[in-house]
């Protein structure tokens, strides 16, 4: 092993350490909180522990294999484990796609619900949010399905200069109508859901204000305690979308590059690498900056120490 692949081994498991310890972490505040206090859960709960176990599996099926394939490990080099970790990768990839643009126009309604023309659309936002994660499941897994076919493993050969080469997977020659058709679908979707984040994203920094605007002069302490959490939700929220934008945008632009460059670059790997997993890893801790799950987490843990030391 070349010291460049050890350095390169290391500084992905510290990915994998600093994400999966974030997302972990955050998962299983929002289950004590849903197990201890039930009556505190608010339906954006939903979203956001779906978004913290989407981003737990994107991490495992995108940087665990690379990690494996820097120390050498061939077990992911045989066909058929191949194609189901790509296949699990670009599923959890488009999920978390589908759930932060969901989150983003949940989140929109929730601000704007004191409108009229939202109000209506608010007291059924909960009985929705279960069926819109099973729906985004549904349109991704059978998305991907026509992608296995493309994707074989590297067995005992190696690749040079090859365009469409990873650590341990390659594609192979499809049929055309195949590939435009994926790829198109692809694309109408990324588009979609990326327009509809932006979209909200612009409606909930113009609400917020105008919300400024109307409430400065306002000083009532429960009415701007509302408005604080309200708006320190809304900037978290705004935070997240603006991270995955980044990491999307810039991580398309690397990727198309890697596929045009005639020689493939190590270095244009890594940082294709390290932007694609950016969204996942950095999530959480995003969330973690809205410290309400939090202090529902210690007030609860304070509680029981409480009654503990009672009895």
């Amino acid at each position: 092993m070349f010291p460049s692949d050890l350095i390169s081994a290391f500084f992905l498991l510290s990915e994998v350490s600093i994400g999966l310890m974030g997302n972990s972490l955050l998962s299983m505040l929002y289950i004590h909180a849903f197990l201890s206090q039930p009556h505190l859960k608010k339906p954006v709960d939903t979203i956001f522990t779906h978004l913290t176990l989407v981003n737990i599996l994107s991490i495992v099926f995108r940087l665990i294999p690379d990690v494996m394939a820097s120390f050498a490990v061939r077990i992911l080099f045989h066909d058929a484990v191949c194609k189901a970790v790509l296949y699990a990768y670009s599923v959890t990839r488009g999920l978390s796609i589908c759930t932060t643009s969901l989150l983003s126009a949940f989140q929109a309604i929730t601000v704007g619900s004191n409108l009229r023309k939202w109000a209506w659309l608010k007291s059924k936002l909960e009985s929705c949010i279960c069926p819109s994660l099973l729906f985004i499941w549904i349109i991704n897994t059978f998305l991907y399905i026509p992608m296995v076919e493309n994707i074989q493993g590297q067995i005992n050969f190696t690749l040079v200069g090859s365009r469409n080469s990873q650590t341990y997977c390659r594609s192979i020659q499809v049929r055309y109508h195949t590939t435009v058709s994926l790829v198109t679908a692809l694309m109408i979707r990324d588009i979609l859901f990326v327009f509809i984040m932006m979209w909200t994203s612009l409606y909930m920094v113009t609400l917020l204000f105008r919300h400024n605007r109307r409430t400065q002069h306002v000083h009532s302490f429960s009415v701007s305690l509302q408005a604080f959490s309200e708006k320190k939700a809304t900037h978290s929220i705004l935070l997240l979308v603006s991270f995955f934008v980044f990491f999307y945008c810039a991580n398309t632009f690397v990727t198309f590059y890697l596929f045009y460059r005639p020689k493939s670059s190590p270095v244009l790997d890594m940082i294709s690498r390290v932007l694609s997993s950016g969204y996942p890893i950095i999530c959480s801790y995003v969330l973690m900056n809205n410290r309400r799950i939090i202090s529902k987490f210690i007030s609860s843990f304070s509680n029981s120490e409480c009654i503990f030391s009672t009895r």
